[in-house]
């Protein structure tokens, strides 16, 4: 359904994107932001649903600044590899990149960011501190907490799960007290519970949250 783009940051770094467009008139857009498994598989099947549902979706490649079209998969050795990449990437690179995604699809009618993972944390960090949002939906992001004291210009809703190895709950209720303005919704699922390429996946926690977060987008996107 998607194609790649190119996106250039407000820093001069180009990147590419992969971008689904809907049949018809869109309600809005929505910028979806990658695990560290880049923009793999996974990220354009939810594009692309996202694009399905009315929305012109974007997945920005912010791995770039560290290896063009960086995508892998979800075995141990992925998994350090992307923790590898992540390392090499600044947070204020990867809301840049998240930025230019979000000028590009403005265009489209009201934007909201939705990440995974670290992308997660991204888009909590996206509805701080980035401008042209109206809302933002955080899956399991690692890094909120240590960032919770920062207020967002936007409705936000963040997904956790209380199995998850690398969240502790200790920092989920820590977010939830710095945020009790917040829907924070908590599901007995392990991290990546979205995500049904992983062993994690968890089928009717991925279901009941993302019809959270699609009622969370009609309301405040269209």
């Amino acid at each position: 359904m998607g194609q790649t783009i190119q996106l250039t940051a407000k820093d001069g770094n180009k990147l590419g994107a992969y971008r689904a467009d809907p049949q018809g008139k869109p309600r809005g857009a929505v910028v979806v932001i990658q695990e560290i498994f880049g923009v793999n598989h996974h990220i354009k099947s939810v594009t692309d649903r996202y694009a399905a549902l009315g929305y012109v979706a974007i997945a920005p490649q912010v791995f770039d600044r560290g290896q063009k079209d960086f995508e892998t998969g979800y075995d141990q050795d992925s998994m350090a590899k992307g923790r590898e990449m992540r390392g090499k990437i600044s947070t204020e690179a990867l809301l840049a990149d998240t930025q230019a995604a979000i000028d590009a699809v403005k265009s489209a009618g009201k934007v909201a960011v939705l990440g995974y993972c670290m992308g997660g944390s991204v888009a909590f960090l996206s509805a701080t501190r980035l401008s042209g949002l109206s809302c933002a939906v955080g899956y399991y992001g690692g890094q909120i907490a240590q960032h919770c004291d920062e207020r967002a210009k936007v409705p936000t809703m963040l997904h956790f799960g209380d199995q998850d190895q690398s969240i502790p709950m200790t920092d989920v209720e820590k977010i939830k007290k710095a945020q009790p303005e917040l829907p924070i919704f908590v599901y007995h699922a392990g991290h990546g519970f979205h995500c049904d390429e992983r062993a994690s996946f968890n089928a009717e926690a991925a279901q009941v949250a993302a019809c959270r977060s699609q009622e969370f987008l009609l309301k405040h996107v269209g």
